[in-house]
């Protein structure tokens, strides 16, 4: 059976890669992370990851910082993770480079568009840290941008949830699930799956969400090729 999708952005957010610890990084998961990657280039997918730092950071629980000086901070928790799971990557066997927003080239590439295009055309994998590079946009609208200039796909947004809820279903027993959702009802509803930039900006550029649970094994794998899990938004 052939992959549903030839390019993809995978987002990984920050609290899936800490694990059951909830702050930091789990070695287990960072290597789940990495066999599910290499599964997808094996089969030929070109795969661009972006990352957050909720594990590290959470600029905006911070009352006494401003939100500008907050984010900046926040993108450097995204370059730990950057690094982190490239290192787990090529651990696998798979090649990997860095590219941030904020310029750091003693530990990553500066991010440039057509040579991004150009690892992810000999099957490299790469890693955008950093965000955007300016603070008041979160990695869910770098995702967004990224795909968009790339031209992914979709986005594969890979969450400790395993799909979409109409509230927390860790707080709320009875949230109601989701299977498939336009762009138009994430903004209406507020679903808090991606912030509102975001989310129009997929909207504008026609790039599917397919959102799911990271903490199974194959999910990755099982979104790549259309299957049926977590929730598709389109």
């Amino acid at each position: 059976m052939e992959p549903k999708y030839k390019r993809v952005l995978l987002k990984i957010s920050g609290e899936a890669l800490a694990g059951e610890k909830k702050v930091g990084l789990d070695d287990d998961m960072l290597n789940q992370v990495a066999l599910q990657v290499k599964s997808l280039t094996e089969l030929g997918v070109q795969v661009a990851v972006v990352v957050g730092g909720g594990n590290f950071w959470r600029g905006r629980t911070s009352k006494s910082m401003d939100r500008a000086t907050a984010d900046y901070m926040g993108m450097l928790a995204t370059v730990i993770n950057s690094l982190a799971l490239q290192s787990a990557f090529e651990t696998v066997g798979v090649p990997t480079r860095v590219q941030t927003a904020i310029e750091m080239r003693e530990v990553a590439e500066p991010y440039i568009r057509r040579r991004a295009m150009r690892h992810l055309e000999k099957n490299i994998v790469v890693i955008f840290g950093a965000g955007t590079g300016n603070p008041f946009f979160s990695t869910d609208t770098t995702a967004a941008l990224r795909a968009a200039e790339i031209e992914a796909d979709v986005i594969l947004l890979a969450k400790k949830v395993d799909a979409v809820y109409d509230s927390d279903p860790e707080k709320n027993p009875r949230a109601k699930r989701f299977d498939r959702l336009t762009h138009k009802d994430l903004l209406e509803k507020e679903l808090g799956v991606m912030d509102s930039t975001a989310a129009s900006l997929c909207m504008d550029n026609h790039i599917p969400i397919h959102v799911f649970g990271l903490s199974s094994p194959d999910n990755v794998l099982k979104a790549v090729y259309g299957e049926k899990i977590g929730t598709i938004i389109e």
